[in-house]
């Protein structure tokens, strides 16, 4: 096939490729078409074989299912498949009853919810009657093992497709947040089950020219500098919040505003001491990891291993090497509730301790973690403003347990462990589902509380250097005004630029009775509503526990009363501006 980056126009590159479909290697080019190698004469190209058709479907939280689908579409159609990609955000489940082969890839976000892009989709089909009897499909449920309900969505999807008529072609696989190895054999098996027989005519694939230098992303992460740190909270503060500075400099990493920034953390000193020391190990030993690399096991636990996240998945591989009756009760399902209150605050090396007294061997110790998967944070700065960088804004996570100090993996090694100028590994991780108005003279609305004012950082920094007339509002809240006014100098910079046209704030602790954000959103009822009918676009980010929820019902509940609908017409206003793509959530 003609690459994707090979100079010509899509119609010239379809018409090409169409050619090159019915080449036979007998035969010889020339200008207008072939010469046949027996006569030299010009040969007519045979027609382009049938080919089976395919289409892969994706929900996405972070990216990674999205991502994932594009590869599964561009592996297909080497092999020869028709395959296209279809977002869940963009259809309904009757859309799909006529589809022949359906590949589903699909996340699960937080405890057991579907991607927020995917939400009416999935809720489509779990009240679905549509008839899915002519569908063989298979089904990829991306998750985190840390989350009791893992990969729920996927095991959802899959379980109603079946319900609804559908024939499963290849077992669902539950993948963790490394989950390559595994979604590439399911791959595989969908392919070979969809098509048993060697696929006819599959084009002919020419070759990538070879790209100078490294190309860097989640399989090679960048090595960057960090250029620069500070600390965001006044003194008296009972938060650390920091400001980030990374180069990108000669890495080829692009992004733009509401994308992530995946940061490859390792454990600190005291963790690994600390899980060495329940283990009985002296962290001098050696051990084969998963891929067969042999590392000695300090190394290992320090850069290669999520040593410190506690969740059932673990206490089950803790069980199968470190047979304990106490655990075994633990993990029945009559103990749901003890297992839950056991799980929080605690460590792995606090389950090693009460479950392997005695200690365990290393590749005992190593067989029970998972890889270090990379860190998500919200980009805080833009392309444009800041060439060659990127910006972070990261709460440092610690808190105390039975007594103990704990403390977040990334946040800290942040914080703690990496100066000015030291190496940090990174990669950029698009978020297409949260991205600033198409036209810059559309209106934005913005609620971000904490950290969660990172990429409206961004986007007001790039509506400022585009020269956007489109207006900008920004409601921010934190606890209190002195300490915790997260990039004050820069919102009045911005306000007296005209890059941010209104500025909200609420700081919870600075009075007798709480205020938050959602409290200045009902303050501002009349305005917001005045803004959304407008066309203005709505944006939260932050925690997804309680704000997240807090500024929707808010939302409805100003709809509802300023539109004078009822709370089912403000419903579906609400899930009217999700469809248009005019509220959009970045929530953790």
């Amino acid at each position: 096939m003609i690459p994707e980056h090979a100079p010509f126009s899509p119609d010239q590159r379809q018409a090409l490729n169409g050619l090159l479909a019915g080449f036979d290697p007998s035969q010889r080019w020339w200008l207008g078409g072939f010469l046949s190698a027996s006569s030299g004469t010009p040969a007519v190209a045979a027609a382009p074989a049938s080919k089976t058709p395919l289409t892969v479907l994706y929900g996405t939280e972070s990216g990674n299912s999205e991502a994932l689908a594009a590869q599964t579409v561009k592996a297909a159609k080497k092999k020869g498949f028709k395959a296209v990609l279809k977002n869940m955000a963009d259809c309904q489940p009757v859309d799909l009853e006529k589809v022949e082969n359906l590949l589903v890839i699909v996340s699960t976000w937080g405890e057991g919810d579907p991607p927020e892009a995917a939400e009416e989709f999935y809720k489509s089909l779990m009240e679905s009657e549509a008839d899915f009897s002519k569908v063989k499909f298979s089904v990829c449920a991306l998750g985190d093992t840390s989350y009791e309900r893992f990969c729920e969505t996927g095991k959802q999807v899959d379980a109603r497709l079946e319900k609804l008529g559908g024939q499963r072609i290849a077992p669902r696989v539950d993948c963790d947040v490394d989950y390559e190895e595994l979604s590439d054999q399911w791959v595989e098996a969908a392919f070979k089950a969809l098509a048993p027989e060697p696929v006819a005519a599959a084009p002919v694939a020419f070759a990538a020219p070879a790209v100078a230098g490294v190309e860097y992303g989640k399989k090679k992460p960048f090595p960057s500098e960090l250029l620069d740190k500070v600390l965001l909270n006044g003194e008296g503060s009972m938060k650390e919040t920091w400001h980030y500075e990374f180069s990108l400099e000669g890495s080829g990493l692009v992004y733009q505003p509401g994308d992530a920034l995946a940061v490859v953390a390792k454990n600190a000193p005291d963790m690994v001491e600390g899980i060495l020391s329940a283990a009985k190990l002296t962290g001098n030993e050696e051990v084969v990891l998963k891929g067969g690399e042999t590392k000695v096991l300090a190394d290992a636990l320090r850069e290669d291993l999520e040593i410190t996240v506690l969740s059932k998945a673990i206490l089950k591989k803790l069980l199968a090497v470190a047979p304990s009756d106490k655990l075994q009760a633990l993990l029945g399902d009559e103990s749901k509730e003890e297992l839950k209150s056991y799980l929080w605050g605690r460590w792995i090396a606090d389950a090693v301790r009460d479950f392997a007294p005695n200690g365990l061997k290393a590749d005992e110790l190593v067989s029970i973690f998972r890889k270090m998967p990379p860190r998500l944070y919200s980009i805080a700065s833009s392309p444009l403003a800041h060439p060659d960088e990127v910006h972070l804004t990261i709460a440092s996570v610690r808190y105390e347990f039975d007594g103990q100090p704990r403390k977040g993996v990334a946040s800290t090694y942040l914080a703690d462990l990496v100066e000015k100028g030291g190496e940090v590994e990174l990669f950029v991780q698009p978020n297409k589902n949260f991205r600033l108005p198409a036209s810059d003279e559309t209106p934005i609305i913005m609620v971000g509380p904490g950290t969660g004012v990172a990429p409206f950082r961004s986007f007001v920094e790039h509506r400022g250097e585009s020269g956007s007339n489109g207006g900008s509002w920004l409601i921010f809240g934190d606890q209190r005004y002195s300490y915790d006014f997260l990039y004050q100098l820069e919102w009045q910079d911005h306000l007296a630029s005209g890059a941010l046209s209104k500025l909200d704030v609420a700081f919870s602790r600075d009075q007798p009775e709480k205020v938050y954000v959602q409290d200045k959103m009902r303050e501002k009822a009349a305005e917001l509503y005045q803004w959304l009918q407008k066309g203005a676009h709505f944006y939260v980010c932050g925690d997804a526990s309680r704000m997240a929820h807090d500024v929707h019902e808010a939302l409805l509940d100003i709809v509802e009363q300023e539109g004078g609908m009822s709370r089912e017409e403000a419903t579906e206003y609400v899930a009217q501006l999700k469809k248009e793509k005019r509220y959009q959530r970045d929530v953790y």
